[in-house]
């Protein structure tokens, strides 16, 4: 079969593009003939599809050329169909795959295969395609306004950065509305069914929704016994969706250590909060080996988040490794927990119910098959259902 993956950037910047690169590595291993369509940028990786790239867009009023080109880029501008068209020309797909696209290239890439007769699926990665601020989080809560109904809420209370930003992302996602996509898209996989949920909610077909949890590598998470420690961690990002403040201070108050991996744009305002916390170690980022090692020491990891996370890679991969996960009761993630065997969940944004689950974590033991878990989630596993899906 011939796949032509597509994702904004192709690197390993974030969970779309990890997901979009290992599809990649395991669709070639099983035989298939793989490109891929991103936009350029200097820290992508080299591929022999680059020469049909989209230049880098960058919202910068100082560079009004790039500037106006940033602007046109999500309604479909004549660099991206030209250079796509290419492409097509070339490989000629069976299969378009879709990830995240939207900003830096757009869902006319599904138009113009669609009209060839190319089969569109499309892994949603966030809400987007129901929430033009991609998160159904707007100033530090959640918020359904655009959901099934008009997208003016986004530029009313300014959801994207700033008023400009904004009102593109309402003009995005009133051009791209739910009966325009899928004309030209024959499934969108859900990672979680708390995300079909929601695109349901939107107004979506429901018979073109597949609910897919992501996949692992095994051998990233194969490891020998490590005695358990007396501590526990957060890996992610310090933002303020992710409700790291909340675990912070409950934190403070615990004997145990925690172990904080990740950065972001909270980093330094809670180092310097929490500076008198002995038993806070802030890690800043750090690589798969040590985040493993800490993983495995720990008596269980937090997901703490306050927005509707999706189908986190940070659950998955701390219970394939036997350490169980103490998760906010929102989103996907208690389609991964299961309460009493795996973990505990606790209320998102609730500080005294994670203190509570804290103490409940760390006071019982948790027994389960991780190796039954790695297969579930692995990568043989995943081929043959997003092989069904292709058809």
């Amino acid at each position: 079969m011939r796949i032509l993956l597509s994702n904004k950037f192709y690197y390993r910047r974030g969970g779309d593009c990890i997901y979009s690169i290992e599809l990649e590595s395991l669709l070639k291993a099983a035989g298939h003939e793989v490109a891929f369509f991103a936009m350029d940028f200097p820290e992508n990786l080299s591929s022999p599809w680059s020469k049909y790239w989209p230049r880098e867009v960058a919202f910068s009023p100082k560079k009004p050329g790039a500037f106006i080109r940033a602007f046109m880029r999500p309604f479909g501008d004549s660099e991206t169909v030209k250079k796509f068209t290419a492409m097509l020309d070339e490989f000629k797909p069976d299969v378009l795959h879709l990830n995240n696209i939207h900003t830096q290239l757009s869902p006319v890439l599904a138009e113009i295969a669609r009209a060839r007769g190319v089969k569109v699926v499309w892994t949603l990665h966030d809400y987007k395609l129901v929430c033009p601020a991609y998160t159904c989080y707007s100033h530090g809560e959640i918020c359904e306004e655009c959901i099934g109904g008009s997208k003016k809420p986004c530029s009313a209370k300014c959801c994207v950065k700033n008023k400009l930003g904004s009102i593109i992302a309402q003009k995005e996602a009133e051009s791209w509305n739910c009966a325009r996509l899928e004309k030209c898209v024959d499934k969108f996989v859900c990672p979680s069914a708390f995300m079909k949920a929601k695109m349901e909610q939107g107004g979506f077909d429901s018979s073109k929704l597949i609910a897919l949890h992501n996949f692992i590598d095994e051998a990233k998470v194969a490891s020998a016994f490590v005695e358990k420690e007396d501590c526990y961690c957060y890996v992610g990002r310090l933002s303020q969706e992710k409700g790291v403040r909340t675990l912070l201070k409950v934190a403070a108050q615990k004997s145990q250590t925690l172990y904080v991996l990740g950065t972001g744009p909270l980093s330094e305002e809670l180092k310097a909060e929490f500076a008198t916390c002995s038993q806070i170690k802030f890690m800043g980022h750090c690589d798969w080996n040590t985040c493993k090692a800490i993983l495995l020491k720990s008596k269980f990891s937090v997901i703490s988040s306050e927005w509707y996370e999706n189908n986190p890679l940070s659950v998955i991969e701390s219970l394939s490794l036997g350490t169980p996960v103490l998760g906010a009761n929102i989103g996907g993630i208690p389609e991964l927990i299961e309460p009493g065997v795996t973990g505990e969940l606790f209320k998102s944004g609730d500080a005294e119910d994670l203190s509570k689950k804290v103490d409940t974590m760390f006071g019982n033991s948790y027994s389960y098959d991780a190796a039954a878990l790695c297969k579930l989630y692995s990568r043989d596993n995943y081929l043959k259902q997003i092989l069904d899906i292709y058809g």
